[in-house]
């Protein structure tokens, strides 16, 4: 018989295994992305959604993980995620065409978020003190060497084995993490816990996935279209419903109350910012690199490991000066290294070295890996101590959402600036569609009177002009984030017992 240590050590292992699959599930598609188009085509909106119907099932389903977790069993909900995401992997490399394989891609997003909100709840049970700190440090780790190996682990296997391999690496992960939890992981609940809130659950999944149709519809069918008009007001329609929702049941999903604290929403803002100046970037510049420069999926991933790198080396820097400095000034400062990585990335046309494309790739991966080293920590100490585990499942929602969002309306700025520089008629309209998606040689049929070069030039600049915006939108996130976090003080011991107290809270830290 294993030994109660022996079988904790296991159950964190295969809760790190899980950490370490799900970014290869976000950044492996990205990838592969102009393979799946070959194998199985789709309209650019049907593309589109291969990332997007991930992280929409995987942010909406969240903290209504966690809620089921904790009512019916944390290593019921977990072994199940984790089968939902091997089973799903397989049924991508058999999907008949690109429904379907977007269909499961969602199902995917919705084990995912099992998996991650009852495993981290499990490990809560059986560490205390500061193993408990050590163990969360873990599994961060973990999801940092996927997001910064996952892409060139995914190019290695499309340019050795194939896309299906590519899909089929966190479905191996999720399975190796079954074996290992099953015959060692108890079984825990929590006999307070108040079940799940469904009115709550549905009208805030029906906003985020109504406001992800409109914006992924607008660039095909245009942003005054009925189709898209009726999208967006529902999104907005369903968004007030889920306020009203969450203000009148006696156990909501999401305690509204906590906005009230401005250090509480600087973290909010903060949560959001490697969204928009970081997050996207992993689908993006993959289309680019592999689609339109036509360079090897194992070349593109070399290029993404630069940007994503020091995610794994600046969050223990991060941590280190927080002891001398405030977090609003260290977060501040990273966001404007960020800022200025993207104007540089900004100004490096298409095919670009790697030489050339180290310096700015690595500055925005080093803005970025500053303040994600502290917003965990933050979520819980910025508001009363009893409300941390409510307000650490909030930010990982906010986290994971808001990725969804920004990469449907980066996506769809993208493909109307895009437009623009090809003029505007039909014709440029749908070539800026298919080029957005990495398909330069359809985008290249519909424009008889342009050349390669042309394209390549016509989409370098709108990428360029892109990025001055989301720069811009970085530095205003700093300056937004410093002004609400600056009166913070360094991290002190009581930080940690606050973190310590969350992870016994919250199945969705």
């Amino acid at each position: 018989m294993s030994s109660p240590d022996s079988n904790k050590a296991w159950l964190l292992a295969a809760v790190c295994l899980a950490a370490l699959g799900m970014p290869l599930s976000f950044t492996g598609p990205a990838v592969v992305l102009p393979a799946i188009r070959e194998t199985l085509g789709g309209t650019p909106v049907q593309l589109n959604w291969i990332t997007n119907a991930f992280m929409l099932s995987f942010g909406a389903t969240l903290m209504a993980a966690g809620a089921l977790a904790d009512a019916y069993g944390r290593k019921r909900v977990f072994l199940l995620g984790l089968a939902v995401v091997a089973l799903s992997s397989a049924l991508l490399t058999l999907a008949p065409g690109i429904v379907a394989f977007d269909l499961a891609r969602a199902v995917q997003g919705l084990g995912s978020a099992a998996a991650f909100a009852a495993g981290t709840a499990a490990l809560a049970q059986v560490f205390d003190g500061p193993a408990r700190l050590r163990a969360f440090s873990l599994i961060g780790t973990s999801f940092g060497v996927g997001l910064s190996c996952g892409s060139i682990l995914s190019g290695w296997l499309a340019d050795t084995v194939g896309w299906h391999a590519v899909m089929l690496s966190p479905g191996a992960v999720s399975l190796v993490a079954l074996c290992l939890a099953a015959p060692r992981m108890r079984e825990s609940r929590n006999p307070q816990a108040m079940g799940l809130d469904v009115p709550g659950t549905l009208s805030f999944t029906a906003a985020l996935s109504l406001l992800t149709l409109g914006v992924l519809q607008a660039p095909d069918s245009g942003w005054g279209s009925p189709w898209v008009l009726a999208a967006l007001a529902g999104a907005l329609a369903m968004g007030v419903a889920f306020v009203a929702i969450e203000r009148r049941v006696a156990h909501p999903m999401l305690d509204l109350s906590l906005f009230r604290f401005p250090r509480f929403v600087g973290v909010q803002l903060l949560a959001a910012a490697p969204a928009y100046g970081f997050v996207v970037l992993l689908v993006l510049l993959p289309i680019r690199f592999i689609g339109l420069e036509g360079r090897s999926a194992l070349e593109a991933g070399a290029f993404m490991f630069a940007l994503s790198g020091p995610i794994l080396v600046l969050p223990t820097l991060a941590a280190s000066l927080a002891h001398r400095f405030s977090a609003g000034a260290i977060s501040a400062a990273g966001l404007l290294v960020c800022a200025a990585g993207l104007l540089w990335l900004g100004r490096c046309a298409p095919g670009t070295s790697l030489v050339g494309l180290a310096g700015p790739l690595l500055l925005i991966g080093t803005g970025i890996g500053l303040p994600w080293g502290l917003m965990d920590g933050l979520a819980v100490s910025v508001v009363p101590r009893e409300r941390a585990g409510m307000a650490s499942g909030i930010f990982n929602t906010v986290r994971v959402a808001g990725e969804g969002a920004a990469l449907a309306l980066v996506s769809a700025g993208l493909t109307a600036l895009v437009a623009v520089r090809l003029g505007q008629s039909p014709a440029s309209a749908q070539a800026a569609q298919r080029v957005t998606t990495g398909d330069m040689a359809q985008a290249l049929a519909l424009l008889p009177g342009m050349d390669r070069a042309a394209l390549l030039h016509a989409y370098g600049v709108a990428f360029g002009t892109l990025l001055w915006v989301l720069a811009g939108v970085t530095v205003l996130t700093a300056w937004v984030v410093f002004a609400f976090l600056r009166g913070g003080t360094p991290v002190q011991a009581d930080q940690a017992a606050q973190v310590d107290d969350v992870r016994q809270e919250s199945p969705a830290c």
